[in-house]
């Protein structure tokens, strides 16, 4: 019988909402005693650093959390990162990120822990068209008409980027595992050219499959995973339109619909309501292919919820200044794989 080295790991999801930690000089510890004033003063940047009280507070649940890989979303660029893993994190992972498409200077990226038995590999796709044109655009472009730039416009980008991270033993083109991070369109429409940014959001994701598509074809029996805050509900039940080619073109399945948690369990955002009414909604993401399923452990898969000082788990915000106050306006994604192959 050959014997095959196997790994467990647990992975963590989260949006942490503008995660900006850029300073004038090296930061040290000290900083993380200073009043809020006195932190927004480190640095002359003109993103507002995430505040301190709500940095420590994420760092309390991710090391909470204790994931081996956590995948972020709307970080400050890789400055951002590192200072992050080197003041709050204990310097205990590996910062791995490339700076994107995005307007406001939010990434996505990894941290992942130092000594693990593996190497990795992170790719860009933020230079991938999505062959999508805005209506107007359409429009100049049936007419021959410049449309941006004084040329014509024959695709747009990711509006932020799906990078690959890929996790190999020896050889980097013989991964065992393969993770897609992505931070799809918002719903935001300011310009007043797509409605909630629907047809945006949807030629991203339907790109996003695309590059799915290529990797298991390059690398047949490779778990590819995706993962990121995708501002819509693509989960299995009560589809939105744009999210509907998951499971058209693809056997990806949302981890936590796997884990059969219960629908009311799976909200990782929440629309406060003038009537403090709190609408939970699930829009963050983490799709594994049915050669991942048998590797989920069981009843891993779940939310978390952020605690206060005293350990207990803080209610549902119900109002702005309840909301506004937790580390994030997005809640961990958390779940565990066990005895995955290294090969």
């Amino acid at each position: 019988m050959t014997w095959t080295e196997t790994t467990n790991l647990k992975f963590c999801l989260l949006n942490a909402e503008n995660l900006f930690l850029m300073f004038d000089g090296i930061p040290s510890k000290e900083a993380l005693n200073l009043k809020e004033a006195h932190w927004q003063r480190l640095s002359t940047s003109v993103y507002e650093n995430k505040p301190l009280k709500k940095t420590q507070d994420i760092a309390k649940a991710l090391k909470e959390i204790n994931a081996d890989i956590i995948m972020l979303c709307e970080v400050g660029g890789l400055e951002s990162l590192n200072n992050f893993n080197l003041l709050f994190m204990d310097e205990a992972y590996s910062p791995c990120l490339i700076e994107g498409n995005s307007e406001r200077n939010i990434d996505v990226g990894f941290l992942i822990r130092k000594g693990l038995p593996f190497y990795f590999d992170l790719q860009s796709n933020k230079h991938r068209l999505i062959n999508y044109l805005y209506p107007h655009e359409r429009d100049s472009l049936a007419h021959g008409y410049p449309v941006k730039g004084g040329k014509i416009t024959t695709s747009h980008k990711f509006s932020r980027d799906v990078v690959e991270l890929k996790l190999f033993k020896s050889d980097r083109d013989k991964p065992f595992m393969i993770i897609l991070l992505t931070h799809l369109k918002s719903r935001l429409d300011p310009e007043r050219i797509d409605p909630n940014g629907f047809e945006r959001r949807q030629a991203e994701l339907r790109t996003l499959i695309e590059i799915y598509q290529e990797l298991e074809k390059t690398h047949p029996q490779v778990p590819v995973m995706v993962a990121g805050d995708f501002n819509g509900n693509a989960g299995l039940t009560g589809t939105d339109e744009e999210f509907k080619d998951i499971y058209n073109l693809t056997s990806l399945r949302d981890v936590l619909e796997v884990a059969q948690l219960e629908i009311e369990e799976r909200a990782t955002f929440y629309q406060v309501r003038n009537s403090s009414r709190a609408d939970g909604r699930q829009i963050d993401f983490v799709f594994i292919p049915p050669l991942l399923h048998p590797y989920l452990k069981p009843a891993s898969a779940h939310v978390h919820r952020y605690k206060d000082e005293f350990g207990m788990a803080h209610d549902i915000p119900r109002n702005m200044d309840a909301k506004l106050s937790l580390p994030s306006d997005h809640y961990p994604l958390v779940f565990e794989i066990e005895k995955l192959p290294l090969k």
